[in-house]
């Protein structure tokens, strides 16, 4: 077996993951496949690239030799692509999207704000997969949330500007559940039930949930991961899970939302992209598309229109 460039890339997710399963999750592979392929690497290396402990890996000695080499390699690579990308004429603006509830009506904006040049949009569940690819010159632009205090890295040839700076995440649960009624829910209150775990698992979002609910004095048990919208939401209309949602959510028939708190766990939404393929002007028409996405699903929720209009300071500026 040759290395190639996925063997250098999963080392390198490997390494800032810190632990196979989280590195399987971002790079869309079960944990065995990712063990399997792992060994067939450090057999071409000649020894381990990374110890096995308790509390994840860490590399050792040669590890951080491959890693080293593995860098300046994917570095050069991106760098290629991304310079092609850019002499590229013609080329249509590509748009990476966590799963936020504002891509529905992002499209639309796209139509109508961004003229003269052809946009495609991309949907990812990790955001390490999205801001990896913007380096790789992949995506032009990305869109994407960080939770509580969480800051996502981004590769560097990059700008990236912070379109809602904050807003209070609540919770969806069954329209049956016996607090569905209650206007504003404690998080202590939820001790005992079985949580959602969020599709995108690398912007500080499980972790904010569980410091978030250990404060409150229990340890959520954190018991599905689902990505289909439609799944997740007929779960927690059956009364089988609880999660954590954006409060510009849509309505789900069988389920409500409702505030937290305190707001304990809170989220912002940014947009990133790559200076050598977006100009300062299309880079200013995303964040407006953004921004008019985001402002017409404020009033989904009437909570979040009473918190979002006392907090002006926290608005987007879309200028003229």
């Amino acid at each position: 077996m040759q290395l190639e460039l996925r063997h250098l890339e999963a080392v390198c997710r490997i390494a800032e993951a810190g632990s196979l399963g989280r590195a399987a999750g971002r790079l869309g592979v079960s944990q065995p496949a990712l063990s399997a392929q792992l060994r067939r690497i450090e057999r071409v290396a000649g020894g381990e690239l990374f110890l096995r402990g308790r509390h994840g890996v860490e590399p050792t000695p040669l590890g951080e030799f491959v890693l080293a080499k593995a860098r300046l390699v994917l570095g050069e690579m991106d760098a290629l692509v991304a310079g092609a990308r850019a002499a590229a004429p013609h080329a249509p603006l590509r748009l990476g999207c966590i799963m936020l509830v504002l891509v529905d009506r992002l499209l639309g904006e796209l139509d109508r704000v961004v003229t003269g040049r052809e946009v495609a949009v991309t949907v990812e569940h990790s955001v390490t997969a999205l801001t990896r690819q913007l380096g790789a010159g992949r995506y032009d632009a990305v869109l994407y949330g960080e939770v509580n205090d969480h800051e996502v890295p981004l590769p560097e040839g990059t700008t990236a500007r912070t379109l809602v700076p904050k807003e209070p995440f609540c919770v969806r649960l069954s329209a049956s559940h016996p607090l569905a009624g209650r206007e504003r829910i404690a998080l202590a209150e939820l001790a005992g039930e079985s949580w959602m775990t969020p599709a995108e698992d690398d912007d500080g979002g499980p972790e904010a949930l569980v410091a978030a609910c250990e404060k409150a004095g229990f340890t959520p048990s954190l018991r599905h991961r689902v990505a289909d919208r439609k799944m997740h939401y007929d779960l927690i209309a059956e009364g089988r899970v609880i999660s954590m949602s954006q409060p510009t959510a849509p309505a789900a028939e069988g389920t409500v939302l409702r505030p937290l708190k305190g707001d304990p766990v809170t989220g912002r939404i940014r947009l990133a992209w790559n200076r050598a393929a977006v100009p300062t002007p299309q880079a200013e028409l995303l964040y407006r598309a953004a921004a008019r996405a985001y402002l017409a699903d404020v009033d989904r929720n009437a909570f979040h229109r009473a918190w979002w209009d006392a907090r002006p300071e926290l608005h987007p500026v879309l200028g003229g």
